[in-house]
């Protein structure tokens, strides 16, 4: 099992961490033993869950590929239907390059109306947009003189060059399914079986959301196995991962001492973080992540997101978390 960062990438005006500041948080996080790097992709303010926005991950992980030195750099999630696919796949194929073969692309469909009205892309074209950009993309890193006839996206006799230095390409994680936040995410029943189905079709790797419980996530990986056999899939060909905002409170702290932290980035209450995210103490927690595990029944990655760059709360995690998850 893999341990990696979601990293608190906010764009906070003058708060926001400096590059030099970044680097020697993700070197010490090396030297920790994470092995992976990731970023959020928001456009725009999201409340309520998302009270800040992030910075843009591709030029944000372009820099942080020249400040790390052996770990995994990559998004989790990238809104892919915001993207051109010939635009993205040269600017991720340059990055990739760049950073030695270290890029891992997390995809998802996207939730936020807003960010859909400002970029002129109906929301809900979403789902068949992300499609044909998985498709189109991959097609594009992996020939020459490539042709593509969708519905959204049409070129014929392109070259992307150079490619990724992952060949065929990069890994794709893509995240999504049940969640119990369906009131601010606008998820509707009938809209997650198209979303486990294209799981099936395309990912290496499949990230549940943060909020599922340990139910939903168990359900949505029974469609997806079941998918999977239709599309002549193999299920263990399928890899997943575990991801979370993180908070470790000491023995006998208070959850209230953290709700500045969560603030930064949350409308939310502290009702909601204890509920969905990882507040609490150490053992709590790793009690909490080995369920989720179990109902996926195994992961290759565990990904955390603390809430600030504080390399203190860092060793935290490593120290009191990670080995009760080896364990």
């Amino acid at each position: 099992m893999r341990f990696g960062l979601r990293l608190p990438s906010f764009a906070l005006g003058p708060e926001t961490a400096s590059l030099a500041d970044m680097g020697a948080y993700l070197r010490r996080a090396e030297d920790l033993g994470f092995e992976s790097a990731l970023l959020i992709d928001h456009l725009l303010v999201a409340p309520p869950a998302y009270r800040t926005t992030w910075l843009e991950p591709i030029s944000l992980l372009s820099a942080l590929s020249g400040v790390t030195r052996t770990m995994r750099l990559g998004t989790l999630v990238l809104v892919l239907p915001f993207r051109d696919p010939v635009a993205f796949a040269k600017e991720w194929a340059t990055f990739d390059l760049l950073s030695g073969g270290r890029s891992i692309l997390g995809v998802g469909v996207g939730w936020h109306p807003g960010e859909f009205s400002a970029l002129r892309i109906p929301i809900k074209e979403r789902g068949r947009r992300m499609n044909e950009m998985l498709e189109s993309i991959t097609a594009l890193w992996a020939g020459d003189d490539v042709s593509y006839e969708g519905q959204f996206y049409r070129f014929e006799g392109l070259t992307i060059d150079p490619k990724p230095a992952q060949r065929p390409h990069p890994p794709i994680w893509i995240g999504g399914g049940t969640q119990p936040s369906e009131k601010i995410y606008g998820q509707a029943v009938d809209t997650i079986r198209p979303v486990l189905r294209r799981i099936a079709k395309y990912a290496s790797t499949w990230v549940p959301h943060s909020s599922a419980t340990a139910e939903m996530v168990a359900g949505d990986w029974a469609i997806i196995r079941e998918e999977m056999a239709g599309f002549g899939r193999d299920p263990d060909e399928m890899t997943k991962v575990y991801s979370n905002f993180i908070h470790v409170l000491a023995p006998g702290e208070s959850p209230d001492s953290a709700a500045s932290r969560f603030r930064v980035f949350s409308g939310m209450d502290l009702d909601y973080w204890q509920e969905f995210y990882l507040l609490g103490e150490a053992d709590a927690l790793a009690e909490r992540i080995r369920g989720k595990i179990e109902a996926l029944g195994g992961v290759e990655h565990v990904i955390l997101n603390p809430l600030d760059w504080d390399v203190a709360t860092l060793e935290r995690i490593a120290s009191d978390v990670l080995p009760r998850l080896r364990d």
